[in-house]
């Protein structure tokens, strides 16, 4: 009997962008009900949910009171409850102690990793194959940032709910449900049949890092707002009454953000290293995405007005020592093959 060889990030990576790629979230789920829930949303959130539609999702920024960026959060309409889901990193516990600080109104029940609820998501250019056996309707109906009933195979009894919505550009899908270990296997099952397979975090994170959301992988780095290139996720028609938001900065044409830059393939830049132009700093490393792209390396670095422009010919350290030319580059890297596969 001979053993499948061990998958690679490479491996990964290229699953999500050829055909499909399933994988168990880890994130702590949080379900917010009663009647005063949006007035407690709206606390937090740096977008108003005066506006949100039932059955549906978003992604939404919520701030420290010093206006530093807390996390980024999945919202979802469900019924007459709201789900909350982190994007970036953050443990169970720092979601409690945040959320457990703020001024919560009489009617409002916040429960975090409420028993028995779990997710798995699976995306790539094929996802909406596998999708479809988890509705008894043409999946071409569930819109992007759609939520609708669903079922677990299986498991007659079980509630879960599908949402369009994704994290690689590629199509992308998420099932929540109160049976999550017969869910997740179900949507391995469904995936493994359309060519598909369960894929790790590294390669997941480089697909993520090329459309332009490393920050899922990388968090934050310690940057505010303004610098983290988040200013797009806040509505500063609200500044004043939401968390934080009296601490926030607007972007400038002369503020520092984070870019996205191009190395050679196989180079490792070293973060926390210098990015210069001409031999003189222009900006400092923040982040590498995983080695999972045979054609380049991506690395993230926060770099100075004007030189976070796409084009630039850049200079960085590798681990050991030497010169890695970097080229500043646009986002999304690579265009998502679901641009072109048809939901059918």
């Amino acid at each position: 009997m001979t053993t499948a060889p061990a998958r690679t990030a490479q491996d990964d990576y290229t699953t999500v962008r050829t055909a499909i790629g399933v994988y168990r979230i880890t994130a702590p789920l949080v379900r917010v009900s009663g009647g005063d829930r949006y007035e407690f949303l709206d606390l937090f959130l740096a977008k108003s949910s005066e506006y949100v539609e039932p059955d549906s999702v978003r992604e939404a920024l919520a701030l420290n009171a010093d206006g530093s960026p807390f996390a980024i959060l999945l919202h979802f309409e469900i019924g007459d409850d709201s789900w909350l889901l982190p994007r970036t990193p953050v443990t169970a516990e720092q979601l409690t102690a945040y959320l457990e600080a703020l001024d919560a109104p009489s009617d409002v029940t916040v429960e975090v990793e409420p028993e028995g609820w779990g997710a798995s998501a699976f995306e790539g250019p094929q996802a909406w194959a596998a999708a479809a056996k988890f509705v008894e309707f043409d999946v071409s109906g569930l819109t992007l940032h759609g939520v609708t009933e669903s079922a677990v195979p299986g498991e007659p009894a079980a509630l879960a709910h599908l949402a369009r919505v994704g994290t690689t550009g590629e199509y992308g899908y998420l099932l929540l449900s109160n049976a999550p270990e017969a869910g997740h296997a179900a949507a391995v099952e469904a995936v493994v049949a359309e060519g598909g397979a369960e894929v790790g975090e590294q390669g997941l994170a480089r697909v993520q890092a090329e459309a332009g959301m490393a920050v899922y992988a990388a968090g934050f780095a310690g940057l505010p707002v303004h610098e983290a290139d988040l200013a797009w996720m806040v509505d500063w028609n609200r500044i004043g009454e939401f968390q934080g938001s009296d601490e926030l900065v607007k972007p400038t044409a002369e503020t520092a953000r984070v870019t996205a830059l191009a190395a050679p393939a196989g180079a490792t830049v070293t973060v926390g290293s210098a990015v210069t132009a001409g031999g003189q700093q222009v900006g400092t490393v923040v982040w590498q995405a995983p080695s999972a792209n045979a054609d380049e390396e991506l690395v993230v670095a926060l770099l100075d007005a004007p030189f976070w422009v796409p084009g630039l010919e850049l200079s960085g350290t590798t681990e050991d020592g030497a010169a890695a030319p970097l080229r500043t580059v646009t986002q999304p890297r690579v265009i998502a093959r679901s641009l072109t596969t048809r939901i059918h």
